[in-house]
C-alpha cells in the first residue's frame, strides 16, 4: 500500500493593483508571494521547504487566506485570524513571532526585534530571519525599518513596503499605491 504524497496547495489573489501567489498545507497558511513576483518564486520556494509534497492549484481551498488577505489590503481588517503552517529554525520562529506582536499602523527596527527575542546582539541574524519569513504581509515584516526610520529591504520590493506602511499610517496613497477596488482569485 502506497502512502499518498502530501499536497501544498496553492492560488493566486488578484486585485487591480496586487498580485499574490499563496500556498498553504492542510495546517494552514504558509506562503504569500510578493507582488508581481513571478510563479517560479513559489515553486522555488516549495520545492526547497516542501520537497516531497507535489503542487496543487486549489481556488476553492486558498479562498479563505485570499479573503482575509484582500479584506487587509482594502483596510478592512488589521489581523490574521486563519492559522498559519510556518517552517523554520526556533531562531526564525521567534523573530516571525516578535512580528506578529508588532501592532498595526505601527514600525519596529531590526534591533528593536532583537531586544523583544531576547537576544540584543544578533542583529544581523534577526535581518536573515526576517528575509526568509515565507507569509508576507500575514506576518508583517514590512512594519520593521532601519534604526533611523528608512526603509530598508523587503521581498515584495520596497514599493509594496512603502504602500503597506501608507495604508497602514492613514497617510494617503500615491497614484500607484492607490487601495485594490476589486478581489479576484485567479
Amino acid at each position: 500500500m502506497s502512502v499518498p504524497t502530501p499536497i501544498l496547495y496553492w492560488s493566486v489573489l488578484e486585485t487591480e493593483d496586487w498580485r499574490l501567489h499563496l500556498a498553504a498545507t492542510e495546517e494552514g497558511l504558509c506562503f504569500v508571494g510578493a507582488h508581481g513576483q513571478p510563479y517560479t518564486e513559489l515553486t522555488d520556494w516549495a520545492s526547497a521547504r516542501y520537497p516531497r509534497q507535489a503542487l496543487a492549484r486549489d481556488d476553492s481551498r486558498l479562498q479563505p487566506y485570499a479573503a482575509e488577505l484582500a479584506a487587509f489590503l482594502l483596510g478592512k481588517q488589521e489581523h490574521f485570524a486563519l492559522p498559519l503552517a510556518c517552517r523554520g529554525t526556533s531562531f526564525q520562529e521567534s523573530v516571525w513571532q516578535a512580528l506578529r506582536a508588532i501592532p498595526y499602523g505601527e514600525t519596529r527596527s531590526y534591533s528593536d526585534i532583537a531586544r523583544a527575542i531576547g537576544r540584543p546582539a544578533a542583529v544581523r541574524a534577526v535581518g536573515a530571519a526576517i528575509g526568509a519569513n515565507p507569509v508576507l504581509i500575514a506576518i508583517p515584516c514590512h512594519r520593521v525599518v532601519g534604526k533611523n526610520g528608512t526603509l530598508t529591504g523587503y521581498r515584495g520590493g520596497l514599493d509594496m513596503k512603502s504602500r503597506l506602511l501608507a495604508m497602514e499610517s492613514g497617510r494617503p496613497l500615491t497614484a500607484t499605491a492607490a487601495a485594490p477596488a476589486s478581489v479576484e482569485i485567479r
